[in-house]
């Protein structure tokens, strides 16, 4: 029983302590925001949602708050939320409120050891007020943090003014703007001389600008216009929008006029809406926050990842970000930073609500430890990097000061001139000058970088000044004729276009810019936003795509072109098909002879029957008729069925004979990327490097061609495929299996004049950017210079410069991948060496098979039996004169005997054959003779079955053999009958067939 006892006490207790140390995890952050700012607290709920959903900065923690809203010029109801906040058990207290309410609460802060971390709002937009001091007791902590940076708000527009070398101007603000922030400015003014004019700029403004027409006299409104062609403003980008429409519908200002508007909250809408509705120059000065390129970057820092609805610059609901609703959100992720790092210690947990009413409330003893934790580390968030110094203020704040150009025109495009911080002060060239179309006595230094055809070297005399040439120099002294200044010009001294080294530093052509040592950058220098943040870029005067430069493919030589037109399997077809009717015209015939009359010289034997076939085909006729229905409709589909081929490979022949293919596969820069024989590359850390690298590395834009080429560019760090230079790249190109991606207009001035047509060159026809005239920044020949380029673009006269270095009628092939001119294609003997291949074959077996029939013959003639050994030969006088033999010595010769003819069997000794050798010089051919042999004992058997046949075609037909009634024959062909004599009685007799 006593056992069970302590066992429901211990779980008792142990639950206790579980909802001690459930409740002990729970971290409360309080917050109070002005009425007005709604959008703070949405801000502030998004930051602790996404910090809820983090386990690696939190782990278990979760945290909660208890949002507040008073009226900022109501202190005590601050104070009052406030001490209902400390009840509650609040860790840490954040505030955006003006500098009225932040007074007290930051007393009462200090009295109960809460950390106050407070981000000052200004009313109704307008440019910030430091705050006063507040007083406080002699050695006391002070645990209120200034979130945003002092106000340097006269610092940086008492640096403009001075750049400017403005003498003599207005200054407007607002209703709402307290007038005291600007006393030290005024002050500054006051001891250079400046005449500075205040003018308060009512909440109506068109009953102000309506008064001033009605009390001024028309010299008085004179010289008030003329006043207002210089001003400053100091008031809310609403305000400023509502007073730049009415002082320009008004027409109080003209297109010289220049207004600096300076607002530490002017958002990229508002600045668009400003420059639309202005005329002039508008300078504006507003807090930037440096941030990189990269959106993944941007939104994921250290080990926190941003909401993609605040981080990323192209959503709509980012770009309405007020700066409050940025440091709300870095403050929030700072403290769950330095709760994180105080999750071991759970003292700072183990406090009891405070009370701000009772005399004996205690402080928060944990308060002092999480003050200097918060004060020891930063976060990098939506305002770059939040931190604090020992005095509890974050030194971290940049400017930019954007502008643009005189014109009456609105809309016109904005571009930053500058930029100011408290370290460095202005980085950037302000100037006020206005130019007009004369700058004689202006001499101007120019950097270049050697690229042809834009800058090239066309004269270095020892002793003497170089001298260039190129489209670029073109371009350059068409604006030196027509606006006359002079230049001098030199190479940049590393010979690069310049880059963004580790350091900060640039390089190459624009370092020479940045540092001052030129006015002018020209070459094929191309207009990239990260070269547009440091320099001035004039309009662009000719259009950028990459291109690749790859080398034509060696023409090879095909000697059986002639078979090109048709395919290897046509040709077998064919072949086969010529053999297929051969054998089929030969069976149609032995199935059913011809009748052939008698001394016809034609036979239709297989091999004559495919001699017609292939001489048909090839259109030469044939030497065997056909006189059978079958045969002749055979033979008419064969002759269509000919015809057709014939004409299909003529046509076809001429086709391949006189267009010239492309034989090489890459014809594009997809069909580059998708390859991996060909190696290519770039120039290391130029322009197209960063160009495809920063198309295939953004997640966001990623483009698949990009991210094959920049793994084959970037391939063992980058070191393998690039190049230091272009020259370097093109000769790669040139002497080895290399594909160059540069400038397409660089590549296709390499292609045009190459000696041997050897390149050719593919690019990418949609341009994306342009080639521009680089200058310092806030360079006053910026704007002239690129109203000139304007002119030229619109009157023709670039087209003709541009002609002068791309010329239309080249001598290379720019697109054909194998070696060709642009000429006419005359065929050559390498077309047509297949055909004379094939004819000396045929002259050679020819040859052959005439030496082979000749041995043939001698070797049969050897065999024949001489006039000795032939019982019944001719005589010597026929074996002296072959041809004048009696013809009745060999009657079947003639055709046959009469039948009281009878066989001569009195030799009974041995059986007896007929031979006949035919005489060489006889009329008739192709007689056949048979040769045959019997039984002399029994000739009466045969006697009654012998019939005279004669055979004047080729050696019988099985049928025809068939006919016959012989035991055992023998056939051969041989020549008639001689050409003389009549048959005698005295010729030896031979038995009838």
């Amino acid at each position: 029983m006593k056992v069970i006892s302590a066992v429901l006490l211990v779980a008792v207790f142990w639950s206790q302590e579980w909802k001690s140390t459930l409740s002990d995890s729970i971290i409360h952050i309080g917050a109070i925001f002005d009425e007005s700012a709604r959008k703070d607290d949405e801000v502030f709920r998004l930051a602790v949602a996404d910090l809820n959903l983090n386990n690696e900065i939190l782990e278990t923690e979760k945290i909660t708050i208890s949002v507040e809203f008073v009226d900022g010029n109501n202190p005590f109801q601050a104070v009052q939320e406030a001490c209902e906040l400390m009840n509650r058990g609040i860790l840490a207290l954040v505030s955006s409120i003006g500098c009225m309410s932040a007074g007290s609460l930051q007393t009462l802060a200090d009295a109960m050891h809460i950390p106050h971390l407070f981000i000052q709002r200004s009313p109704a937009g307008t440019p910030r007020s430091a705050c006063p001091p507040t007083s406080r007791v002699p050695g006391t902590d002070d645990y209120t943090l200034m979130v945003r940076p002092p106000v340097y708000l006269n610092e940086v527009i008492m640096q403009v003014v001075s750049e400017y070398s403005w003498q003599k101007f207005v200054l407007f603000y607002d209703s709402d703007f307290d007038i005291r922030g600007i006393e030290d400015f005024l002050d500054s003014t006051s001891q250079q001389g400046m005449d500075v004019s205040l003018q308060k700029v009512e909440s109506n403004i068109n009953m102000m600008i309506t008064s001033l027409f009605r009390t001024m006299r028309v010299e008085e409104l004179h010289r008030y216009r003329d006043t207002l062609r210089r001003a400053v403003l100091f008031m809310s980008p609403a305000t400023a929008k509502a007073f730049i429409t009415e002082v320009v519908e008004t027409n109080l200002v003209a297109f010289d006029c220049h207004w600096i508007l300076i607002n530490e909250e002017i958002s990229d809408y508002d600045l668009q809406e400003l420059v639309m509705k202005s005329i002039g120059r508008l300078t504006l000065v507003r807090q930037m926050f440096p941030m990189p390129q990269n959106t993944t970057q941007r939104c994921v820092k250290h080990n926190h990842r941003i909401n993609t609805s605040l981080c990323d610059p192209k959503n709509p609901k980012a770009q309405q970000l007020e700066i409050t609703n940025r440091y709300i959100y870095d403050t929030v992720l700072l403290l769950a930073n330095t709760f994180h790092r105080k999750l071991e210690d759970r003292k700072w947990h183990s406090m009891a609500s405070l009370s701000c009413i009772r005399k004996n409330s205690k402080p928060w003893q944990g308060g002092k430890s999480m003050l200097d934790t918060v004060k020891k580390f930063g976060v990098s968030g939506l305002t770059s990097f939040l931190e604090f110094t020992d005095n509890g203020t974050n030194p971290n704040i940049f400017f930019e000061i954007l502008g643009t150009n005189y014109g009456e025109d609105r809309g016109r495009g904005v571009s930053r001139l500058a930029t100011w911080d408290p370290v460095h002060g202005l980085n950037g060239t302000l100037t006020d000058r206005k130019l007009e179309n004369n700058m004689r006595g202006v001499v101007l230094r120019v950097v270049t970088v050697l690229e042809e055809p834009f800058v090239m070297v066309s004269e270095n005399v020892l002793g003497k000044p170089k001298k260039y040439q190129g489209f670029s120099i073109d371009v350059l002294d068409a604006l030196a004729n027509y606006l006359g200044f002079k230049y001098e010009i030199y190479v940049a001294p590393d010979h690069k276009y310049g880059s963004l080294q580790p350091d900060g530093q640039w390089n190459g052509l624009m370092g020479e810019l940045v540092f001052k040592r030129a006015d002018v950058g020209l070459s094929a220098l191309t207009i990239t936003p990260e070269r547009e943040s440091v320099v001035d870029f004039t309009t662009r005067y000719m259009d950028y795509s990459v291109g690749v430069l790859l080398r034509k493919a060696e023409r090879t030589v095909d000697m059986f072109a002639c078979l090109a037109p048709f395919d290897l399997s046509l040709w077998a077809c064919i072949a086969g098909t010529v053999l297929l009717v051969g054998i089929l015209v030969y069976l149609l015939n032995w199935l059913n002879p011809p009748r052939l009359p008698m001394g016809s010289v034609s036979s239709t034997t297989l091999y004559n029957s495919m001699w017609f076939v292939y001489g048909s085909f090839v259109q030469q006729g044939g030497e065997v008729p056909y006189t059978t229905l079958a045969t002749r409709m055979m033979m008419g589909v064969w002759w269509m069925f000919a015809l057709i081929v014939i004409s299909s490979y003529t046509a076809n022949l001429a086709a391949f004979l006189t267009i010239t293919r492309i034989e090489n596969s890459i014809q594009s820069l997809q069909d580059l990327s998708k390859q991996t024989e060909l190696p290519y590359g770039t120039v290391l850390d130029s322009a197209v490097y960063d160009q495809v690298r920063s198309k295939a590395m953004n997640p966001f834009e990623r483009d698949p061609m990009y991210s094959q080429m920049w793994r084959m560019i970037n391939r063992t760090g980058g070191g393998d495929n690039n190049v230091e230079e272009s020259k370097e790249g093109i000769r790669k190109v040139k002497y080895g299996r290399f594909g160059f991606v540069w400038d397409a207009a660089v590549l296709e001035y390499v292609a045009n004049n190459d000696e041997d047509c050897s390149f050719y060159t593919v690019s990418n026809n949609a341009p994306d950017r342009g080639y521009g005239i680089a200058m310092q920044h806030g360079s006053p020949y910026r704007d002239i210079f690129s109203q000139r380029i304007l002119e030229l673009q619109q009157n023709g006269d670039m087209d003709i410069l541009k002609l002068k270095w791309w010329p239309k009628d080249s001598p290379c092939d720019l697109y054909s991948s194998v070696q060709t001119r642009q000429r006419g294609n005359a065929l050559d003997i390498h077309s047509f060496a297949g055909v004379f291949c094939v004819l000396a074959a045929g002259v050679v077996l020819s040859c052959l098979i005439a030496m082979v029939e000749s041995w043939w013959s001698r070797r049969k003639g050897s065999r024949v039996p001489s006039k000795e050994t032939q019982a019944d030969g001719p005589s010597a006088r026929q074996a002296a004169d072959p041809c004048s033999h009696n013809p009745s010595e060999h009657p079947l010769a003639l055709g046959g005997q009469t039948q009281n003819q009878t066989p001569n069997t009195a030799n009974t000794t041995a059986p007896t054959a007929t031979h006949y050798q035919p005489p060489a010089c006889c009329d008739i051919p192709c007689a056949l003779i048979v040769q045959h042999s019997f039984e002399p004992t029994n000739p009466s058997e045969l006697t009654p079955k012998m019939r005279m046949t004669t055979f004047t075609t080729s050696p019988p037909t099985p049928r025809t053999i068939r006919r016959s009634t012989w035991s055992t024959y023998t056939a051969g062909l041989t020549a008639c009958a001689p050409r003389t004599k009549a048959p005698t009685s005295s010729s030896p007799p031979l038995p009838s067939i």
